[in-house]
C-alpha cells in the first residue's frame, strides 16, 4: 500500500486472510486498498468483516462510513460515524464526516453541532468552518455563516472566498 500498488496489496491481503481468516487488520487494510481503487462496495464488505471480527474497531466503522458517504448512503454513513464516535469520542474526523453526511441530508442544525465539535477538537479544520458556514447560510444566519467562511479562507481554503463573493455581499 505504501507504494500505491493497491492491486498488489489486495493480493497480499488475500494471502494473509487465507492464512488467518480472523485477521481483522488484513480485512481492514484490504478494504482501504479497495477504497483507493474506488471499489467502495468491496471496501464496505471488507470493513464489515473487520467489524465482525473486532466490533471495537473504530477505524473500520469510520472507513466504512466514508465509503457509504461516497456512495451517497448518508444515513448508513451517519450510523457508522456515530459508532466510531462511541468508540473514540475524540476523533474529529468522525464528527466532520458525520456532519458532512447531515449537510447532504439538509439537516443543518445537526450538521452544525458536529462541525462545532470538529472545530473544538481541531480549530484549524478549514473545511469544518466552510461547511458550518454553508449550514448557517442555509438557515438564514448570514452574518455568522459569512464569518465562518472568512475563517475558512484565513485557514487556507480558497473556495471560501468564492463563496463569500457569492453569498456575503
Amino acid at each position: 500500500m505504501d507504494l500505491e500498488d493497491y492491486k498488489g496489496a489486495i493480493s497480499d491481503f488475500n494471502k494473509a486472510i487465507e492464512i488467518d481468516p480472523r485477521n481483522d487488520e488484513a480485512f481492514y487494510e484490504r478494504g482501504n486498498s479497495k477504497s483507493y481503487l474506488e471499489d467502495f462496495r468491496g471496501a464496505i464488505s471488507d470493513f464489515t468483516k473487520a467489524i465482525e471480527i473486532d466490533p471495537r474497531n473504530d477505524s473500520a466503522f469510520f472507513s466504512r462510513g466514508v465509503s457509504k458517504l461516497l456512495l451517497e448512503d448518508y444515513r448508513g454513513s451517519i450510523a457508522d460515524f456515530t459508532k466510531a464516535i462511541e468508540i473514540d469520542p475524540n476523533n474529529n474526523q468522525s464528527y466532520f464526516y458525520r456532519g458532512a453526511s447531515k449537510l447532504d441530508l439538509k439537516d443543518y442544525m445537526e450538521a452544525i453541532s458536529d462541525f462545532n465539535t470538529t472545530i473544538k477538537l481541531n480549530p484549524k479544520n478549514d473545511l469544518a468552518f466552510l461547511n458550518r458556514g454553508l449550514c448557517k447560510l442555509n438557515l438564514n444566519q448570514k452574518e455568522s455563516g459569512c464569518l465562518d467562511l472568512s475563517k475558512a479562507g484565513e485557514l487556507g481554503n480558497a473556495e471560501a472566498y468564492d463563496l463569500i463573493k457569492e453569498y456575503c455581499k
